[in-house]
């Protein structure tokens, strides 16, 4: 299984963009994706998490400017992001959580996408 982000880029502050992530390869059943972002010499930390349920979490930085969403397919997700600020400039990583074709949990990590936004 593999997951492809797409969608970084650089904005001005207030500006807006949706990252995306999409799994491909062999049969997973996804129960959760989130989006991460890290920093230059900073831990890898969450910035929103969403259930197969549709059950959402959200940094308190972020509550409120940054929405995360299942893609129709279920096997993908994407991270709406208004109202970006300079502090929200990382690199964003998204993350997916399930069941391979050999029914093993697994959590699966797509290559990072950057995100600049300049004030």
């Amino acid at each position: 299984v593999q997951l492809q982000a797409s969608g970084g880029g650089s904005v001005r502050a207030g500006g807006s963009l949706t990252l995306s992530c999409v799994t491909s390869g062999s049969i997973f059943s996804i129960v959760g994706m989130g989006w991460y972002r890290q920093g230059a010499g900073q831990q890898r930390e969450l910035v929103a998490r969403i259930s197969d349920r549709g059950t959402t979490t959200y940094a308190e930085s972020v509550k409120g400017r940054f929405t995360i969403s299942m893609h129709d397919t279920k096997n993908g997700a994407y991270l709406q992001m208004n109202s970006l600020r300079p502090e929200d400039t990382d690199v964003y990583y998204c993350n997916a959580a399930g069941w391979d074709a050999a029914n093993k949990y697994r959590e699966v990590w797509g290559q990072g996408t950057l995100v600049t936004v300049s004030s």
